[in-house]
């Protein structure tokens, strides 16, 4: 058997549970950023789901400001650890500054994905969802994406009706993956 017999499936395993909750940490980070309702049964998965963890951190670790950044400690240590052990079963040489560059892109890369699949799923449930009716996640896509969608709203001129700014804003999320990805994962 091909020594990537077994460790392709133990990679994808790693890479999908790993990101599943790093994933979750990220939200809670956008979650407190953009200020989202505790009340909403999302934001209250999400608190569950990440509390022991974050609660252990906090009593060494003190917020910085309105960061919690027990939660912000805890998404880089798990994206760390998930690199090492990738990078151990793919046999590749590692090092502090290849793995601390490998970090830093997925993270960026996490974030950038998570703004671009909000936008994408606001656009579609503002085609879909009527205006009077009351979806959960509505209110705290609009208020994640809103720094985002905003300025761009007002440079945009009008377009009779018609909201470029997230063609724009997804745009300038890719653009901005393409221009510093390949710098951190030394693909330049």
């Amino acid at each position: 058997m091909p020594s990537g017999y077994f460790s392709t499936p133990l990679i994808f395993l790693i890479e999908i549970l790993f990101s599943l909750y790093i994933g979750i940490l990220a939200l809670r980070i956008i979650m407190q950023w953009a200020h989202w309702e505790y009340s909403n049964p999302l934001v209250q998965l999400i608190i569950r789901a990440t509390q022991l963890p974050v609660k252990f951190l906090r009593k060494f670790i003190p917020p910085l400001g309105r960061w919690d950044s027990a939660t912000i400690l805890l998404l880089v240590i798990l994206t760390f650890i998930k690199l090492l052990l990738i990078g151990f079963l793919q046999s590749v040489p590692l090092n502090f500054v290849i793995v601390f560059r490998w970090m830093l892109a997925d993270i960026l890369s996490l974030f950038i994905t998570l703004f671009s699949a909000s936008i994408i799923i606001q656009v579609i449930l503002s085609w879909v969802a009527p205006h009077n009716s009351y979806n959960p996640i509505t209110p705290l896509i609009s208020r994640m994406n809103a720094p985002l969608l905003n300025p761009i709203k007002r440079l945009l001129p009008p377009m009779g009706g018609l909201d470029l700014s997230p063609l724009v804003a997804i745009i300038g999320l890719q653009i901005l993956a393409m221009l510093t990805l390949p710098l951190l994962m030394a693909q330049y």
